[in-house]
């Protein structure tokens, strides 16, 4: 197996301070976080950025000052959400994009997502894969549902996207795909050899799908926006205990956990510039 490339998933759209008292929003306190799941073991953060009232935002100014401040701290892989909130608009979500960041999040497909619906149409995920492309991102393709695979690999045959693909099966959302080992086996016999993949067990399926992951050879997200809990009703103290948490299973199961250019290896980047 290669090394476990653990990705810290360090905020969110979703979950408020009152839910989480130690959620980051500001940008220091993202990058502060990001250091600190780094040393952890975390060769990736996710990110989404927020208004300094907490709110979700996809502003790309915001995002640069994230991204610049995660970058001088530590030598991680910044990937920014195309996600955003369910009510940004397709314009709002592409704008971390412009950033030309190493890698960002792409989902090929519509789904519900707890109350709201998480809507990717078609003309949407095929205009963000080419700018995608044409900058350099590589896309991590969020998986909510089976068929956004074939929609993925729709854009490979079409020539969109270029092998080797990223994806990221993000497991147990109400509404969407549940959060079961089935599931996560079924989607990883759907994706072609040579691909990549993690998953991101959502609330109480973070842990048990992140050892079955290290197990089978896959990749690892945990972090704030997955699950804000370390045990059943005791709140986690920051996204690096969670980090911490999967980098010490995999060391018990015999796996090594991936350093950040070991992680661009593995995943085709470019080595990082110095």
């Amino acid at each position: 197996m290669s090394k476990l490339i653990i990705t810290a998933a360090l905020t969110g759209a979703e979950v408020s301070r009152q839910q989480q008292p130690n959620l980051p929003i500001t940008p220091e306190e993202i990058g502060q976080a990001a250091q600190e799941a780094y040393e952890a073991g975390a060769s990736i953060v996710h990110v989404h950025a927020r208004q300094a009232d907490g709110s979700p935002t996809q502003d790309r100014t915001i995002y640069a000052e994230i991204q610049n401040i995660v970058t001088s701290k530590c030598p991680v892989i910044f990937q920014p959400s195309t996600g955003g909130a369910t009510w940004h608009t397709a314009e709002e979500r592409l704008q971390p994009v412009e950033l030309n960041p190493e890698m960002a999040t792409l989902s090929t497909g519509s789904c519900n997502f707890g109350e709201d619906i998480f809507s990717n149409p078609q003309d949407f995920y095929v205009k963000a894969a080419r700018m995608m492309q044409e900058r350099g991102v590589k896309p991590e393709f969020e998986v909510f549902e089976a068929g956004m695979i074939d929609n993925a690999l729709r854009l490979v045959r079409d020539g969109v996207v270029k092998p080797p693909l990223h994806f990221n099966f993000v497991l147990g959302v109400p509404g969407a795909m549940g959060g079961s080992v089935r599931n996560l086996s079924f989607l990883v016999d759907s994706i072609p050899q040579g691909a990549t993949w993690t998953v991101s067990g959502i609330g109480r399926h973070e842990t048990p799908l992140a050892m079955a992951a290290i197990a089978m050879g896959g990749h690892v997200r945990v972090g704030f926006e997955d699950n804000i809990y370390f045990y059943k009703g005791e709140l986690a103290m920051s996204n690096a205990q969670l980090v911490a948490r999967i980098a010490r299973i995999a060391k018990e199961l015999g796996r090594e956990v991936a350093t950040p250019d070991e992680a661009r290896e593995i995943l085709g980047l470019p080595a990082r510039k110095t």
